[in-house]
């Protein structure tokens, strides 16, 4: 195998090919490409040597390939919750079986960090590629024979994340008046639950002791602000029994105090 260094992006398609084929098939039965690209990074995370739930997608029925996708979403969406909650994931467990481990599903509940750490370092790097349809269709025509050797697929292929701007990265988030939250209470919880992932906080400025009701959060990456939605343009999550409502940031003038 080529190194990294001299890797082309047309080699890590062909490296990811699975991948590739498990996300259309899970296009097929959810429809939702965020959920869909979610999915597959979970599945390639968790693909570690004899332990392989991914290789199986292209090959099953629409009713199992459902099942597994329910399935992933279930650990994703446990990522969420203020408990440890152990998703049911029989299939996935079955399927990883036929490589003679087991997977326990306390294991994604009480390693939320190393599970968010793997998914987004998948969607980070090679995802960015193996999600892209344009490039997916300029591999098809080159295997055909109908274009030569476009630039893009022979372009040198780097893992390290691409650098995105703070706005991409950002997610606007809304207390309740009556239950508020400090910065730090928000900036602990994604810190103890997802590990180092949170650039900063940013609050509302307030005057006359009023707690602030909205804020900013920064994360390090994109790719975090994709799992805490996970397809839906609005999510709620409770920190010490207060919600609060998370949606992607969208730039405006607004009164933050930084």
């Amino acid at each position: 195998m080529k190194g990294s260094a001299t890797m082309t992006v047309r080699d890590v398609l062909y490296m990811y090919s699975v991948a590739r084929q498990a996300y259309e098939r899970f296009m097929s039965v959810c429809g939702n490409p965020e959920q869909a690209r979610n999915m597959v990074a979970l599945l390639v995370w968790l693909d570690q040597g004899t332990i392989s739930a991914i290789h199986h997608v292209p090959g099953i029925d629409a009713g199992a390939v459902a099942i597994i996708a329910e399935e992933s979403n279930a650990v994703l969406e446990c990522l969420h919750y203020p408990l440890h909650v152990l998703p049911p994931i029989p299939l996935i467990s079955t399927l990883c079986m036929q490589g003679g481990v087991y997977i326990e599903p306390g294991f994604f509940a009480f390693h939320q960090d190393l599970v968010v750490r793997g998914v987004a370092h998948f969607l980070e790097g090679a995802g960015k590629f193996v999600f892209d349809d344009r490039l997916n269709v300029l591999l098809r025509r080159s295997e055909t024979g109908l274009v030569g050797n476009p630039p893009e697929l022979m372009a040198p292929y780097s893992p390290l994340p691409m650098a995105v701007p703070e706005d991409c990265r950002s997610m606007f988030v809304t207390f309740s008046k009556t239950m508020p939250l400090h910065r730090e209470e928000v900036f602990d919880y994604f810190r103890e639950k997802w590990g180092d992932c949170v650039v900063r906080v940013l609050m509302e400025k307030t005057t006359g002791g009023n707690m602030p009701t909205y804020g900013r959060i920064i994360f390090k990456t994109e790719a975090i602000v994709n799992l805490v939605l996970n397809g839906e343009r609005l999510v709620k999550i409770s920190i010490d029994h207060r919600e609060i409502w998370l949606r992607k940031y969208i730039p405006r003038v607004t009164n933050v105090d930084a």
